[in-house]
């Protein structure tokens, strides 16, 4: 084991707890001693209890590097332990001392009883894990950056916040060095390494299962409320459901947080003056859903909606399907693409559609461009310029007061590495394998070559409502309406007619909330109330079932 500076306590600080917090712990768990060198918990186990130094030390260690030292009064854990995720690290004690042992339900029964404790331990968990994200602490991810399962995985695992580092094969000894001593051949790239598990070129099913993100899926159960999208409104409401009683499923493609959690930076969001990471704030919404028992399955993809039996089934790619009383529509929209060629063989190996610490860590001390002129681009070209050289901001209107808030122009015009480049579309893609150069043409038609090394794509989404297969009513755009938009009225299930409510579409019990909504804000706050809202209007049509 090496020692190390600890980074993670000056970072993220430890947080001592009172003698009373302790006492309550101790009343829910058991002391026991503990020796030089014991493993309270290993990297990759896949339950481990929660622990308070009652005396000695006990070191945090990401494979060979000690990150941080618990003292006595400190708690052990990240927020692998609230989600029942595996853990990503290992502790070890440094000296002969005692803890306090809890087990997870316990401790849950603790959080929920008891406010500041419950506000103490999670605060701390959650930033633990945004710490141990900008170290690149945790599972290891082994590829090469050029082929199309690494990126599948790295998008997983970055979407998802879980703790990684990635190991090019393609110019990373290590990655080299590792593959070879684990006996592994090329073609069986990528692997990820978690503590002693080894996976090779996972599915997302067998990464998720791996990791534990997905819930099982009621089969037989008929649940109160299933929602299918996990961005800001599904979150919304499946945190409100889940609170008012309702059996909540709530289902997600990829990752909960949506278009949101690419957000670097989230400076408008009603009660975080100083801003907050879209990441950041799906983690916190993701995490409250769970404390209410919400069921998340993630990654899974809706790909039908219909019935049976009088109730409503949301079928899954997965081969699963869902059995609820009513369905929240809160899918939200997918990225808009650039039309200009190579653009799939660069996405991913330089073109991204998301600003994360992630994506800042590969644009270090490099030249980037960032298509777009909404408030998403301008949010990406500020993170952007913390670790870049230069950030070229192409648009192609004349300005920018069209589409950005006036906060974010002023930030984007004062500082100096960002040039903007108004009139101006790209044309094409360069490299050789991985992204090297722009083509970009200016109003005046006079093309221009930009050497960038990562181009960054923030210029619109389309409705995900392809999969309803035309079971719903959609505006020209692809939008669902609902409430007053709609002309038809509907049947309810006694056989009389009655105007939709106001998120209700065209389909009596399933509500829309969110971007997906035809007319929506396309904020973030709007979207959480349009989630809450839809929950009190699910309550309303189970009225009228009973």
């Amino acid at each position: 084991m090496v020692s190390a500076e600890n980074a993670f306590e000056r970072a993220v600080g430890f947080p001592r707890l009172s003698h009373d917090q302790i006492s309550v712990l101790a009343s829910v768990g058991r002391r026991r001693p503990v020796t030089e060198g014991e493993l309270l918990y290993r990297a990759g186990d896949a339950m481990y209890d929660f622990y308070v130094v009652a005396g000695g030390r006990v070191a945090i260690v990401d494979g060979e590097r000690v990150i941080g030292v618990h003292l006595e009064g400190g708690f052990l854990g990240e927020l692998s332990l609230i989600t029942e995720e595996p853990a990503y690290l290992t502790a070890a004690a440094l000296e002969p001392g005692e803890v306090i042992a809890v087990k997870r339900d316990a401790l849950l029964g603790v959080v929920g009883a008891d406010r500041l404790l419950g506000d103490l331990i999670l605060t701390a968990y959650i930033a633990r894990r945004e710490h141990l994200i900008g170290l690149g602490s945790g599972l290891r991810l082994i590829g090469s950056r050029l082929a199309p399962d690494t990126r599948r995985l790295r998008e997983l695992l970055t979407r998802n916040r879980v703790p990684h580092t990635f190991l090019d094969v393609e110019d990373d000894e290590r990655a080299d060095a590792v593959v070879r001593g684990l006996g592994i051949p090329p073609r069986d790239t990528p692997v990820v390494v978690h503590g002693a598990k080894v996976l090779r070129r996972p599915s997302d099913r067998q990464m998720a299962a791996a990791l534990n993100l997905r819930s099982s899926v009621p089969r037989e159960e008929v649940c109160d409320a299933v929602i299918v999208g996990a961005g800001p409104a599904g979150l919304g409401a499946a945190v409100y459901a889940a609170s008012e009683g309702l059996s909540t499923v709530l289902v997600e493609s990829v990752a909960t947080g949506g278009q949101a959690s690419t957000s670097s930076r989230i400076e408008n969001y009603l009660g975080f003056p100083a801003g907050v990471s879209g990441s950041e704030l799906a983690e916190r919404a993701a995490v409250q859903a769970s404390r209410f028992g919400v069921r998340t399955v993630v990654p899974d993809a809706a790909i039908g909606l219909g019935s049976d039996g009088g109730y409503h089934v949301v079928e899954l790619a997965s081969g699963d399907r869902i059995h609820a009383r009513s369905v929240v529509l809160a899918t939200g929209a997918s990225y808009r693409r650039l039309d200009v060629e190579r653009l799939a063989e660069f996405e991913g190996a330089g073109v991204y559609y998301a600003a994360t610490t992630v994506e800042a860590q590969t644009c270090q001390g490099r030249r980037v461009a960032v298509v777009g002129a909404g408030n998403s681009a301008g949010q990406a070209a500020v993170f952007l310029s913390q670790h870049a050289e230069e950030v070229h901001l192409l648009v192609r209107g004349p300005d920018l007061s069209a589409s950005m808030s006036r906060y974010l122009i002023d930030q984007v015009s004062a500082i100096p590495s960002i040039r903007l480049h108004c009139r101006t579309e790209v044309r094409a893609l360069g490299g050789n394998g991985a992204l090297e150069t722009l083509s970009v043409v200016d109003g005046a038609a006079a093309s221009q070559r930009l050497d960038v090394r990562a181009l960054f794509v923030f210029i619109g989404a389309e409705p995900r409502t392809a999969w309803l297969g035309g079971q719903l009513t959609l505006d020209d755009h692809g939008f669902v309406l609902c409430g007053q938009e709609l002309q038809l009225t509907h049947l309810e299930p006694a056989g009389d007619r009655r105007h939709p409510l106001p998120l209700e579409t065209s389909c009596a019990g399933v509500f829309v909330a969110g971007d997906v909504r035809a007319g929506s804000i396309k904020r973030v706050a709007s979207a959480v109330g349009e989630g809450a809202m839809a929950v009190r209007l699910v309550h309303q049509y189970l009225a009228l079932l009973s």
